[in-house]
Parts: structure tokens; sequence; C-alpha cells
């Protein structure tokens, strides 16, 4: 199987580069929201002495906690098509965890190889959502639990006192997305449809559950750091100017400036709210 180079600023199998490296972003999140996704985590049901396969780990936060579930005799393993992100994963995941740079369409594995398989933020990646459940799922033992996580089932609440502004920049965001990916609001909200893809990839006992991401000031470090890099930073800023009002701008300029008085995370009614919505199916 493929292991990562050490050398992580080589072209990645996802094309990701030093200059296109998101490992900063999903270690900001999964900090930020570790109590909720160590919850989710929990619905896998994991013993000591399991294996189990975290699809597309990303930045490796998940695999110290798969790892503390099955303990020293279980095993874990991450996959993902980043170098960058499994150069993240390898300086933090136990030393146990066993780290592949793949694609999962193709990699090669065994048959009913994992008792469990976690995939956080990773389906709606694929081309053929379907065809890599179905892939997936032929990687686990009968009986074994494959649980898909996803943000994003609802939109997230930044400014709870101006509604119409939120709504403004979701809008800005999406169009931002749609014209420069081809990505249409249907395609972003594809996601929703994880229940009927879990059952047409014939797992049973399908189940979901939805966890609250939810903060309010002060925030703690985590919470502030995500908002401000993740959020305000990133996903906010000059990028969307084309979409916004010179007025709605300037608004979300101001919110999302920690040296302006009205900066959003320094408000006594700064109120933030996201979902993590789980899904998960057993392998008859």
């Amino acid at each position: 199987m493929p292991v990562p180079p050490d050398d992580a600023s080589k072209p990645g199998l996802l094309g990701d580069t030093a200059q296109r490296d998101y490992s900063r972003k999903l270690g900001l999140f999964m900090r930020f929201a570790e109590p909720e996704l160590r919850a989710a985590i929990a619905t896998l049901g994991l013993a000591p002495g399991m294996h189990v396969l975290d699809a597309g780990c990303g930045s490796g936060e998940s695999l110290a906690w798969l790892a503390e579930a099955v303990g020293t005799g279980g095993r874990v393993v991450g996959v993902d098509l980043s170098y960058a992100h499994l150069a993240a994963a390898r300086r933090q995941a136990p030393p146990q965890v066993q780290l592949l740079a793949g694609d999962l369409m193709t990699l090669v594995m065994p048959a009913a190889s994992f008792d469990a398989i976690w995939s956080a933020n990773t389906l709606h990646h694929f081309t053929d959502p379907l065809a890599a459940l179905q892939r997936l799922s032929g990687w686990l033992q009968a009986g074994g639990r494959l649980v898909v996580g996803q943000t994003g089932f609802l939109p997230e609440m930044l400014f709870a006192w101006d509604m119409r502004l939120e709504r403004a920049v979701v809008d800005a965001v999406r169009a931002h997305y749609r014209d420069k990916y081809g990505l249409d609001e249907r395609r972003l909200a594809a996601v929703r449809a994880n229940v009927g893809l879990l059952r047409q990839a014939g797992l049973a006992d399908v189940q979901a559950r939805t966890f609250t991401i939810e903060r309010i000031s002060p925030l703690d470090a985590a919470a502030r750091d995500y908002v401000l890099e993740a959020q305000f930073r990133s996903t906010f800023g000059e990028r969307l100017r084309p979409w916004l009002s010179a007025e709605d701008f300037a608004a979300l300029q101001k919110l999302c400036d920690p040296d302006d008085p009205g900066f959003a995370l320094d408000r006594p009614d700064f109120h933030y709210l996201q979902t993590f919505t789980v899904v998960s199916g057993r392998k008859s």
C-alpha cells in the first residue's frame, strides 16, 4: 500500500502543494469542535481490539481519538489524498497508527478488513458518492458499522443579531463557489441525501444523529481561532465583494476586523451555531 512521503512539499495526489495546504484550517476545526466530534465518534461503538479505518483522515486529530477507543490491541488506519494533511497527521497521531496516501476509489485493501469505518466531511468530494460508500462497505466485516459525518446540513449562524446580513453573506459564499468551482446550490446541498445513499449502498439499520456545535461569548481560544481564521479570514473577505452590496460588504468587514470596536467575536451577544450530522449503517 502507498505510504505518504517524508517531504510534504511534494505535490500530493490531490494536487495539493505547500501553497494549497488546508491542514491548518482542518486542524482549527477539529480543535474547535472536539467535544462534539468525540461524541459523534462514539456512535461507532468501538471497543478495545477493534480495527478501524478513518477514510479521509485530514490533519489527523481523530486518529488519536480512534486509537484511544480501540486500545493498544486495536488497529487504526488513516487514508488521505493530501500529503500535507498526512504530514500533519503524522506529527500528532500515536505511533501505532498506520497512514496511507491514496485515492479511496483505487486503493487496494483486503475485503472485510475493518470492524468500523469513520469518514468525516469526505463523501461530498467524490464524483460518485454511492460508489464510494459501496467500496468502503466492502472493507467492513459483517456486522461492522460505517459512520459518515458531515457539516453543513443546516446553515451556520454567525450573526445572530442580523439575520438579513447573515443570509446575504451565505448567498455570496454560494455565488463564489458557483462561479469559481461550478458548484450550484443543489450540488452543495447534496450531502443532505446521506441517509438514502447509505440505504442504496446496501447498509442496514441506518441511523442519523445531529450534534449542535454551539458557542457564545466569551469564546475560548479554540473557538476564537477557528471562527476568526477559518470563517472570517478564509471564507469571507475580499472575494465576496462582487456579490454583496457596498453597504453589506462594509458591515461584514467591520464585524470581521479584530481592531474594530464592533468586532463580532467581542460582542456580548455573539452566539455561534453549527451542526455536525452523522449517518451510520451496519453491514449485513
